[in-house]
């Protein structure tokens, strides 16, 4: 992590509605590092998801705007690559031709037939999906068919990988894995990466910095945490250490205590999303800074 490369500069977005104009986000700034992970944290329809899109230039902001590496984004584009929930393959091609689809988009008269193929091959390698390369979506279980959606994103070589809950529809073991390959394909590649997701465990493990969004509307950033473990980082190991506990505690206390939704309730006075044991105070330091430190 070099230089600061992608800038969210003070990104509001109003959406039109017949009830009138709606404010999904107020004022969100942020500046990221090139080969930083940040995570985005936060309940549903706190505007996560509408972040990632300015960023990919699939939604123009209402005022701001996502400046990277100098240039501003106002569409889409391959340097920005998405990975979404659901794999979004194409079910009659095979693993191989799914990707081969985006690098022939993207690499045409640039790379060689040849040169096309090894690339293919070495995206597919990268998710361990070599062997599976001649299988249709069909015959392959959806830990696979995401492994070969995030080839196919890789392959097109972004600057910044956007990822949307890209493991909230696999089981929790599956799930496991694809956190052990994604840290792993991370480190080799060193991409920019941003994602969202619901999973606390999940985003510390995986982050750099974790982004808590304020309940909308208007929301915005709330407080950034940065996550000072270091890498490589082994699940079994951090199971047990203090230090991980401390930054899972802190972002659970801002999701349930300081941003607790109030339109879910158990009928005795409790959130339904509130967790059933609270996390121990400890007196570690945890570095933390507000939004508007962020911007």
């Amino acid at each position: 992590m070099s230089i600061e490369h992608l800038n969210i500069d003070h990104v509001s977005m109003v959406f039109d509605t017949p009830a009138g104009p709606f404010k999904a986000l107020d004022n969100v700034a942020l500046a990221i590092e090139k080969g930083e992970y940040v995570s985005l944290i936060g309940h549903s329809g706190c505007g996560k998801s509408t972040v990632l899109n300015v960023v990919a230039g699939l939604l123009q902001a209402t005022t701001g705007g996502v400046v990277l590496d100098g240039t501003e984004v106002d569409e889409p584009g391959p340097d920005r690559a998405v990975v979404f929930q659901h794999h979004s393959l194409m079910p009659w091609l095979t693993a191989y031709e799914n990707v081969e689809l985006a690098v022939r988009q993207v690499f045409k008269g640039t790379k060689s037939r040849a040169e096309m193929k090894d690339w293919i091959e070495h995206n597919l390698h990268l998710v361990h999906m070599e062997h599976a390369m001649d299988k249709l979506p069909g015959e392959i279980s959806g830990g696979m068919k995401q492994r070969v959606g995030i080839a196919r994103a890789l392959a097109m070589q972004p600057k910044v990988l956007l990822m949307d809950e890209p493991f909230g529809a696999l089981d929790a073991l599956t799930r496991a894995h694809m956190q052990d390959s994604l840290m792993e394909i991370h480190a080799e590649l060193g991409n920019t990466v941003i994602m969202i997701t619901h999973d606390v465990d999940e985003a510390v493990l995986l982050s750099d910095r974790i982004v808590m969004m304020t309940n909308g509307p208007a929301a915005t950033i709330g407080e950034i945490l940065e996550i000072g473990l270091d890498r490589p980082r082994d699940r079994v190991v951090l199971a047990d250490s203090q230090e991980y506990n401390h930054y899972r505690a802190a972002v659970l206390k801002f999701l349930y205590e300081r941003q607790r939704r109030p339109d879910v309730d158990n009928g005795d006075g409790t959130s339904a999303s509130e967790p059933e044991t609270a996390e121990e105070e400890t007196d570690a330091p945890l570095k933390i800074v507000s939004g508007m430190q962020a911007a």
